[in-house]
C-alpha cells in the first residue's frame, strides 16, 4: 500500500489530494490518506541538496484562498519567497520556495542566504529589503520594475511563472484545502515535482522518493497535527 501511494504521488503530473489518494487506494479514512501524503512530503527534501547558483531570480508572492481583500504587501495572506535559477541562453533550472513571516530585510535576506550559493548573482526588484544582499556575499542585480515600463512578469519572468504555476496547483489539485501550518511541506512537494519536471521515467522519481523516505525520521499522526506553525523545512 505504501509503495502504491508513493507511486501514485510520483506518477500523477499534478500530484494528488488526500481525497484522491483515499479513493485510489480504497482507504477507509480520509485522515489516513492525509497523513500518508504528509509523511511522503517530509521525505521530498534532500537535507544535503546544493544551493542554487549562477543567475538566480528572487521575488515574493502571496498564498491564500479567495477573499474580498487585496493581494500584495499589506495583505493578510501568507508570504512566500521564490528563488529561480535562470539558464543561458534561456530557460529555468531549479527552484526553491519558502514561507517567511514578513517582507523585511532580515527575513528576505535570510531566505536568500539559505537557498542561494555565495557569489551568485541575485536579481530582484528594487524593494529596500533586498538592498543589503551585496553585504552577504552576493552580486545584487536590482531592477526598478516601474522604471522599466514593463509588467513584473516581463521583468522577472522566472519567479512570476513559478508563482502562477504554484497557485494553479493549489487551486486545481488541492482546491485551497491547505493550512498555513503545513504550507512549507506543500511547497516542498511543488519544488520536488518542478525540479524533476524533465524526467521522462517516473520510476526514477519513485526511487528517489523511497530513498529519501527510508532516511527520514518517523512522523506519527500526533506530530503531524501538533507541529508548531513556525517550523520551516529550510530552518
Amino acid at each position: 500500500m505504501w509503495f502504491a501511494a508513493a507511486w501514485f504521488v510520483c506518477t500523477q503530473k499534478t500530484g494528488m489530494s488526500a481525497l484522491g489518494l483515499q479513493r485510489m487506494l480504497g482507504l477507509g479514512s480520509y485522515e489516513t490518506a492525509w497523513a500518508w501524503l504528509h509523511k511522503l512530503r517530509r521525505a521530498m527534501v534532500d537535507p544535503d541538496r546544493l544551493r542554487l547558483g549562477g543567475l538566480v531570480e528572487v521575488d515574493e508572492t502571496y498564498i491564500g484562498g479567495p477573499s474580498a481583500g487585496r493581494d500584495g504587501r499589506g495583505t493578510d495572506k501568507t508570504l512566500v519567497v521564490i528563488a529561480v535559477e535562470l539558464l543561458e541562453p534561456k530557460g529555468i533550472g531549479r527552484i526553491r520556495l519558502g514561507r517567511v513571516p514578513d517582507a523585511t530585510g532580515d527575513a528576505l535576506r535570510w531566505f536568500v542566504a539559505n537557498v542561494v550559493a555565495p557569489g551568485s548573482t541575485v536579481r530582484t526588484d528594487d524593494l529596500n529589503a533586498y538592498r543589503k544582499l551585496s553585504e552577504n556575499g552576493f552580486v545584487h542585480d536590482a531592477i526598478n520594475v516601474k522604471g522599466t515600463g514593463e509588467l513584473a512578469h516581463v521583468v522577472l519572468p522566472g519567479a512570476q511563472r513559478v508563482a502562477s504555476l504554484l497557485k494553479r496547483w493549489i487551486t486545481g489539485t488541492l482546491h485551497y484545502s491547505i493550512s498555513d501550518k503545513h504550507l512549507d511541506y506543500y511547497l516542498d512537494e511543488f519544488t520536488f515535482r518542478f525540479n524533476r519536471r524533465g524526467t521522462d521515467n517516473p520510476g526514477l522519481l519513485f526511487r528517489r522518493l523511497l530513498e529519501q523516505a527510508v532516511i527520514t525520521e518517523p512522523w506519527p499522526l500526533i506530530d503531524l497535527t501538533t507541529e508548531p506553525l513556525d517550523t520551516c523545512i529550510w530552518d
